[in-house]
């Protein structure tokens, strides 16, 4: 959700599609697909190989002690979050007004910083996008990897920001990252977002988005008989609750589901939430920053598509479903994932130690993340059978 907040400054706009470019390129792990529950601790994974065709990048290491509330953090990690501490300055971003949050620096703009900083090199962009409108203030923007001949697989994407921040270029790493590994075509929704447009415009209009796919999906050498949902946190949230919607209004399933740090349900008392007060990106105050402009009233929290873990959860596709140590939502997400399991589905669950919310898209610099990113895109890959 909040690798998400919109670059404060337009000169981080092109190293920040290159930043998931790279993670792709540094990748060539695949995971097993068992259904089986495992959690993960990266400090022994391999760092990202260095480039040949670049100069050396120097190993990243932070400048100061851990902060008290991520003593284990990795060092990597560390370094991003010293990065962004940096450039947000001292206001939380829970206390800035949407309008203001929307404008601050992001963990993407921290993890750029971050590879400026110890020189880590940005390959060229291998994917080629283009635009289209879904419908009245729904776009979308599709990425095609360069050179492809179709009908290629399809994951529909939906990017984080809490429902309320965020736009389709601050998960640009990420989906690049998917596209890079799976081969796949991407489909990343720009849906509308609260307080102007509260629950469950989000939801609805990406319910709309993976109909559009579905019925599109050829007119962009895609194939609408192997189409995939994917999210980050409330993009997470959305891709599950598209998969309910499609069971329930009898419209084609998504053939996969991935979830990453899903929101996942509305109780901010879980074993996570108590612990994770003062983490960034993300902590228990920003949540409930987040609820506050998104939905219309608390009844709201307690719909199916925002309680997933209190949803009836049969028939969804099989899911894969990553969190991390030191976030709000890593509680939820588990139970999320066994829920899933209790309710038949096939579930791939990878909690990964050492790292925050957002690490997903941080490939190039964070090696947990090269991990997650291996992991998820070969579930996808076996899914959709490319």
């Amino acid at each position: 959700m909040f690798q998400f907040w919109k670059s404060a400054s337009a000169r981080w706009a092109a190293p920040v599609a290159a930043l998931g470019l790279l993670a792709a390129c540094s990748s060539s792990q695949t995971t097993g697909t068992s259904s089986v529950t495992a959690t993960s601790d990266p400090a022994t994974a391999p760092a990202p190989a260095d480039s040949a065709a670049t100069s050396q990048p120097m190993a990243v290491k932070p400048s100061a002690p851990a902060p008290a509330w991520g003593t284990g953090l990795h060092p990597e990690m560390q370094a991003v979050i010293e990065q962004l501490t940096a450039l947000s300055g001292p206001t939380p971003m829970a206390k800035l007004t949407p309008q203001e949050a929307r404008k601050a620096p992001s963990a993407t703009d921290a993890a750029m910083a971050t590879m400026q900083k110890f020189s880590i090199p940005t390959p060229p962009a291998t994917a080629d996008t283009m635009s289209r409108v879904v419908m009245p203030g729904v776009k979308v923007r599709i990425y095609t990897p360069k050179g492809a001949t179709g009908p290629l697989p399809v994951i529909v994407y939906y990017h984080g920001g809490g429902w309320v921040i965020a736009n389709l270029d601050t998960y640009d790493p990420s989906v690049r990252a998917l596209v890079e590994q799976t081969g796949a075509i991407v489909v990343s929704v720009a849906y509308r977002q609260g307080p102007e447009n509260k629950f469950p415009t989000a939801h609805n209009d990406s319910f709309a988005a993976y109909q559009w796919t579905l019925k599109n999906a050829a007119g962009f050498r895609g194939d609408p008989a192997r189409v995939a949902v994917a999210g980050e946190s409330a993009g997470g949230n959305l891709a599950c609750a598209v998969s309910l919607m499609a069971r329930d209004k009898k419209v084609a399933l998504p053939k996969h589901q991935l979830l990453v740090y899903p929101i996942a349900g509305y109780d901010l008392n879980t074993p996570s939430y108590l612990a994770n007060t003062q983490t960034k990106p993300l902590n228990k105050d920003l949540m409930a920053w987040f609820f506050q402009y998104y939905l219309r009233t608390p009844a709201d929290g307690k719909n199916p598509l925002i309680d997933l873990v209190h949803a009836n959860l049969k028939g969804l596709p099989p899911t894969t479903l990553i969190t991390d140590q030191y976030d709000p939502l890593m509680s939820e997400g588990k139970m999320l994932a066994d829920n899933l399991q209790k309710a038949g589905v096939a579930v791939k669950y990878q909690n990964y130690a050492g790292v925050t919310h957002e690490f997903f898209g941080m490939a190039a610099v964070v090696p947990e993340a090269k991990e997650a990113q291996a992991l998820a895109s070969g579930e996808l890959k076996n899914a959709l059978g490319k």
